[in-house]
């Protein structure tokens, strides 16, 4: 009946609307009093914001008396669910986007002292001598606020970046996910081959801080494999430390009586070391597995009245020992007799062993070098070193395409080895010029990139050659004041991270080159 009134209701006040109007909004009025019908929320609804319809007009004070407090529960429990519909149908809450930048050291709860004049303006009174970092960051922050007159827009975490093309969204996106530019590190990877010019070092504390020598050393080898450095000197010792850079730890220590150490080296394979005096036939083996000094008096086959200079070969198992009169022995350690002899013109100043151990590199005083092949023991050829007077020193590079001839005037030429097997009047590729006084020590590192030489006959006379472009790095020795001194024997790690020295002072200075990661 309340439908059927309201609807002649409507059309009495709707007598001069046309005709078409007044039906759709009959219409209207039929479909909306069969929905209230069925659904009593849409009733609620309309009475809450239109009135009771079905009521004749009142005043607002009758209109409040009438409409008791009871009633208007339901219609806020209908809000209250349409509400939570609502939210259920606006889908999950957007996701938090993630800080544009991480550090580890962020999460350690650590006090930080603000009296430090970098912090002291952020205290706010005596009693915060110290601080959390988390605290300290809020600080910073609302510090940061109040200086700019509120949070800029770039520091919003849910702002939107201005773009000219949405089209670009999703690569900005993907850049704001780049690993790179949220975590620190060395991205820029440094490359493999060495360049020339500047040689990134660092000196590192003598490798025998621990156990300096009393008189001048004479030889300083590392190990083959394992992260140790040999010295030994003039005061009969051999020392064994062990490399690390920042302690170099004394590992053991052998005193020789009576045996000025001339040279020390390891075996090949680095289980044995071998010693030779300046002025004695006799040399000693160190077995570094048992622990124990054999001295060798005897050598079947070897008439010299003194053992002075050698070198191991590459085979592990012999040595070439430097005899008078041109005279070069092969030798074995297992059985201590000479298996071989090559002789040459002149005095020998220095030998060389090729990489692989099949050719021996040798020169003599009067300035030629000679090659010999190492099993057949026969001289596969002969030069004369370029503008050499008198040789001195002589070095081959381990990959087997350099060879270096020292000389007495400090003149270092460096040649290619196979030019010096194949050709009678080889050239040198660059002749090193720095050194003003007798080239004594040559040697190449492992990768065959460095070449260091020395001369003991001068303060600082040390120079480390690029090799690739034969010119000499600028920065070493760099410091003012004399470091290096007398240098008799140079030596690099077998991976070229450290590059130590045995010096007159009874000091191996070490150096770490930065540009080689392993020992």
């Amino acid at each position: 009946m309340a439908a059927r009134k309201r609807s002649a209701r409507s059309l009495v006040e709707d007598a001069d609307v046309p005709t078409e109007e007044a039906r759709a909004r009959r219409r209207n009025v039929e479909s909306l009093a069969v929905l209230r019908a069925h659904e009593p929320a849409v009733q609620q609804l309309e009475e809450l914001v239109f009135g009771d319809v079905h009521a004749p007009l009142q005043d607002e004070d009758e209109k409040e008396e009438a409409l008791p407090h009871e009633e208007e529960e339901p219609a806020k429990e209908f809000f209250l669910q349409s509400e939570e519909e609502t939210q259920a149908h606006l889908g999950p809450p957007p996701i938090k986007r993630a800080a544009a930048w991480t550090d580890e050291d962020d999460e350690l709860d650590e006090e930080v002292d603000m009296q430090h004049r970098f912090r002291s303006d952020l205290m706010r009174g005596d009693a915060e001598s110290s601080m959390s970092k988390k605290k300290l960051q809020q600080r910073m922050r609302d510090h940061f606020q109040k200086s700019m007159g509120g949070a800029p827009a770039w520091a919003v975490s849910g702002g939107r970046k201005l773009t000219k093309d949405d089209d670009d969204d999703d690569e900005e996106e993907d850049d704001d996910d780049d690993d790179l530019l949220r975590r620190t590190g060395n991205f820029v990877a440094s490359s493999d081959i060495l360049s020339s010019g500047i040689l990134r070092m660092k000196r590192c504390l003598h490798a025998n801080a621990a156990q300096p020598s009393s008189d001048r050393l004479t030889s300083v080898r590392f190990h083959p494999s394992a992260q140790v450095l040999l010295t030994a000197g003039l005061d009969c010792s051999l020392s064994i430390f062990q490399v690390d850079g920042q302690t170099n730890a004394k590992i053991q220590s052998v005193h020789l009586e009576r045996f000025p150490i001339h040279k020390a080296s390891f075996s090949f394979h680095g289980d044995a070391i071998i010693a030779t005096s300046l002025n004695n036939k006799m040399f000693y083996v160190y077995d570094m597995i048992e622990g124990c000094v054999t001295p060798v008096q005897h050598v079947r086959g070897l008439h010299e009245a003194r053992v002075k200079e050698f070198c191991v070969c590459p085979d592990g198992g012999a040595l070439l020992l430097t005899g008078s009169r041109g005279y070069l022995h092969m030798l074995t350690l297992k059985t201590k007799e000479v298996v071989g002899s090559m002789k040459m013109n002149g005095e020998v100043v220095g030998v060389a062993l090729s990489g692989d151990g099949s050719k021996v590199f040798a020169n003599s005083e009067d300035g030629e070098v000679y090659v010999w092949d190492v099993r057949s023991s026969r001289c596969v050829s002969k030069f004369a070193d370029d503008g050499c007077v008198t040789g001195t020193a002589i070095a081959a590079s381990p990959d087997g395409r350099y060879l270096a001839c020292g000389s007495q005037a400090g003149v270092v030429n460096v040649y290619s080895q196979d030019a010096c097997v194949n050709s009678a009047n080889p050239k040198p590729l660059k002749a090193i010029m720095n050194l003003l006084t007798p080239a004594t020590a040559l040697t190449f590192n492992p990768s065959a990139e460095i070449l260091a030489i020395a001369s003991r006959h001068q303060d600082e006379a040390v120079r480390l050659v690029h090799v690739p472009s034969l010119s000499v790095f600028s920065n070493f020795p760099a410091s003012k004041r004399k470091f290096v001194y007398r240098a008799s024997c140079l030596d690099f790690s077998p991976h070229s991270g450290f590059f130590s020295l045995a010096n007159n002072k009874g000091h191996a200075p070490l150096f770490r080159l930065l540009h080689y990661r392993s020992f």
